[in-house]
């Protein structure tokens, strides 16, 4: 699957990973920050905590270890984390994601490209 060029138009977030692992395209506004998620790699992140996330897997999965427990989302499934839950991430290449976060701050868009 592919997104749609509208959504592959969305600016991208500065992630602390390359361009070339994982594209990204969000919507902005002052109630928090939507992002669509294509990784190209498989990715793996630490454990870690912020606000709220809430997300849904479009295409592929995504792995979550929370709270001592592990579960593998798959599409059409949704996850919710709640703030300051530290949380750790396993994501193949090829899946599509939509996160939902709290704070519209999360990530600064990247202008310019």
């Amino acid at each position: 699957m592919t997104l749609p060029p509208f959504l592959q138009a969305l600016p991208a977030v500065d992630i602390p990973l390359p361009e070339t692992a994982v594209k990204s395209g969000a919507i902005r506004s002052e109630g928090g920050l939507m992002v669509f998620f294509t990784f190209l790699e498989d990715v793996r992140l630490p454990p870690h905590s912020h606000g709220a996330q809430w997300g849904t897997v479009i295409e592929g999965s995504i792995t979550l270890t929370m709270n001592g427990e592990t579960r593998t989302y798959r599409p059409g499934e949704s996850y919710d984390i709640p703030a300051g839950v530290e949380h750790a991430v396993e994501v193949p290449a090829g899946t599509i994601a939509l996160d939902c976060f709290e704070e519209a701050d999360r990530y600064a868009l990247k202008t310019g490209g």
